[in-house]
Parts: C-alpha cells; structure tokens; sequence
C-alpha cells in the first residue's frame, strides 16, 4: 500500500510540473500548482486503493492522475484577453 501511495504523489508531482511548465502563464501560483498536484493524486491513489483493494496497481496510479489533472484543472484561468486590434476602441455589446 505504501508504495502505491507514494508512487501516486509522485505521478501527482509529474503531472504538476508538466501542467506548470506547459501553461505557466494560465496558473496565478506555481507553488500551489506543485502542492495541489501530489495532494489531489495522493488522495485519488489513497481511495482508489480503498474501493479497488490491493494489487491494482496501475489502475490506482492512473485515478491518481486522472484526480491531479482535474483539481489542477480547477485552478486554471482564462487565457489574457488580446489587446488591439480594429475592435479595441469600441464597447462590447451590453457593456454599461
């Protein structure tokens, strides 16, 4: 069980690092992207091994990917409006 926890948070901190490498500029804090990703895969890894029991490894590592990827999803923000262009002097439709 242990390893498979472990092994888990460190899928977590993978998918962290790659998610905050690839969209640095979508995340506002890269330490909380870093803690959120272990975290969330931990705990993904600590219920899958609960519901699934043991020796199921790879289907508990790939939950806790799957749970890393959506909480860190959560935390993402839109993409910085593009400023210029021909319409950027003009109001939007509904703007007071």
């Amino acid at each position: 069980m242990l390893w498979e926890v472990l092994g888990s948070a460190l899928v977590g901190l993978a998918v962290a690092l790659v998610a905050g490498h690839r969209f640095a500029d979508r995340f506002r804090d890269r330490s909380l992207v870093l803690a959120t990703g272990p975290a969330a895969a931990f705990g993904g890894g600590v219920i899958t091994r609960v519901v699934l029991g043991p020796g199921y490894a790879l289907p508990t590592l790939v939950v806790a990917a799957l749970v890393a990827a959506a909480l860190l999803s959560l935390l993402v923000r839109p993409r910085p409006r593009h400023r210029g262009g021909p319409a950027a002097g003009r109001p939007r439709v509904g703007a007071a």
